[in-house]
Parts: structure tokens; sequence; C-alpha cells
């Protein structure tokens, strides 16, 4: 509630961009939750009651958004789709958060050998480029984890494990030295005590806005990895990349709706979470947000028996005092 209400009275761009995006996102959550309601085929589906569907059939009709060169029909995937995405996203930043902000947490507040060491490595990992790295651990973890959410997602958390141990560890080595850190060591606070209770609240108030960039990037990466084949598989769940994929075989010849749908809905949804991140990061930093300006309403002027005006005696009692 503290949040929204910080939310709700600032003003400018930053905040339209944040309800803007809110509601885009809300719309694919609503299609991640309700797939079974909403698609009116599974998404592996190619046949019903026997019958296959007509291949690459054009959009209307029983085939809202027609259907690709796997039989599939597109609506169904661009709505399952949305699922697999929004799972992959949040268990990759899950994932990511959950290891990174301890480790640069632990970084930051001891320092010595132990920070040089884990600075050194998250450098290493944060100097190759994103993508190539998400394709090394996809090749690693297909033959033990199989090509589902799961692999996908811990895929791209290499990704953003640097990002959040960078972000909280340059924080922690700021307010380490606070006098309120000072303070609790004097009372006898143990390391793990002062990060656990005093640091962690404090270093960890920019890891939303984090999160919410990173979880655009990762859906990037995700379609990326399905486009190249390194993805999920299209019989374990429905991914916009494979569909694009699949689609810009048949582009060629005017086939133009299997790539198109699931390409918008990636555009879009990348949009909706760039809003919430940028939105996010103008509202709730104090250096950036602007408030709204509060309607003053003065007392109106008593006017008592005999013309004498109230307010203005006891203006003109303060202005003699």
């Amino acid at each position: 509630m503290k949040l929204w209400r910080t939310i709700w009275n600032t003003k400018g761009v930053g905040r339209w961009a944040l309800l803007i995006g809110l509601a885009l996102t809300l719309v694919f959550v609503v299609f991640a939750i309700f797939a079974p309601v909403i698609a009116p085929y599974d998404f592996a589906q190619t046949r019903v009651d026997g019958v296959k569907f007509p291949k690459v059939a054009h959009p209307g009709g029983d085939y809202l958004f027609g259907t690709s060169g796997d039989f599939y029909d597109v609506f169904s995937r661009v709505v399952w789709g949305s699922r697999t995405a929004l799972e992959v996203i949040i268990l990759s930043v899950i994932f990511a958060g959950v290891i990174g902000v301890p480790l640069g947490l632990l970084s930051g507040f001891i320092g010595g050998k132990v920070d040089k060491l884990l600075v050194f490595f998250m450098d290493a990992l944060y100097s190759f480029p994103s993508l190539l790295l998400a394709i090394v651990f996809a090749f690693l973890l297909r033959d033990k984890v199989g090509g589902g959410v799961v692999s996908a997602a811990l895929s791209l958390t290499a990704i953003y494990i640097p990002q959040y141990f960078r972000v909280v560890r340059n924080t922690t080595v700021s307010a380490r030295e606070a006098t309120y850190v000072e303070a609790a060591r004097a009372i006898g606070a143990g390391p793990f005590t002062i990060m656990r209770k005093y640091l962690f609240a404090n270093v960890v108030q920019s890891v939303p806005v984090i999160a919410t960039l990173n979880a655009a990037d990762a859906l990037g990466t995700l379609a990326a990895l399905g486009f190249l084949g390194l993805g999920i598989q299209p019989t374990e769940a429905a991914e916009w990349g494979y569909d694009i994929q699949v689609g810009l075989s048949y582009a060629q010849g005017g086939v133009w709706w299997p790539s198109l749908f699931p390409a918008m809905a990636i555009i879009l949804l990348i949009t909706a979470l760039t809003f919430v991140g940028e939105g996010l990061n103008e509202t709730v930093n104090p250096a950036l947000r602007r408030r709204r300006m509060k309607t003053v309403t003065f007392p109106d002027r008593t006017v008592v028996a005999g013309g004498t005006d109230v307010t203005a005696d006891v203006a003109a009692e303060g202005k003699n005092s």
C-alpha cells in the first residue's frame, strides 16, 4: 500500500508509463492464468475428433489467427505462449535474485580476498555476450534437465546473477560504514546479524527495478533461444521464438500470420515490462520522482456581529506581536 501511495502521488511520464505497462502486462497475465479457458485448443494439439487441422490456414473462421506449418492453431499457441514466457521470466528472475543478492551482500560486507574473488568471477561472466552465455548453458543443461521451462529459466539465470551482484555489492560497500552499522557493531551484533537485520532492507531497494528490466531482456533472450532451436521444445510448451522460426520458412510464399502474431506478442510484452521498469525507476527513486501538488484550502473569512473580521484581527495581532 505504501508503494502504491508513492506511485499515485507522483506525476509525469514515468507514472503513465508504469500504469500503461501494468495494464498491458495484466493482459498477458490473464492469458497465462486462464489459458485453458481462453485458448480453443491445447498448445500441441493438431487435430479434433481425429481430423487434422489444415496446414497454414488463413486467419478467420474456426482459426482466429490461422494455423501454422506444424498444423498448430496460432491463436492457441500465442495464448499458451504467455504462460511459458511468464513462467520462464519469473523463475529466471527469482533464481538470479536468490543467488546474486546474497553473494553481493556478502562480498560487499566482508571485503578482502572473498570480495576480490567474487568480483573477478562475476565480471568474467558479465563480459560474455548475454545470448552467447545463454546458448552455452542451454547446451550444458539440455541433456541433464531437458528442454523444458526449468532448463530455459536456468539458462537465463546465469546472465542476470552478475547484475544483481554488482548492484547489491556496490550499495553494501557504501552502507557498511554507515552510523547505524557502527552502532550495531558496538552493541555486539555479529556480521550475519548486521547483514540480515540492518543492511539487507537498505541494499535491495533497487532490486525490483532491475528485476522488471531483466524480465524484458529475459523474454527477448528466450525468444532468441527458441528461434535458434535451443529453447523449449514445441511438444513441452508453446514458445513464441520457435513459432517465429517455423513461420519464417513460409513467409516468402505470402503466409505471414504464423510469424506475425507471436512476434507482436513478444513486442507488446517486452514493451510492457520495459514501461513497468522505467516507470518504477522514475516513481520510486526519490531523485527522479516528481510529486503531485496537493490542493491547499484556506479557511473562510468569518464575520461576526458588528462586522468584525476574525481572521483579519488574528492576522493583525500576530503582526503586532
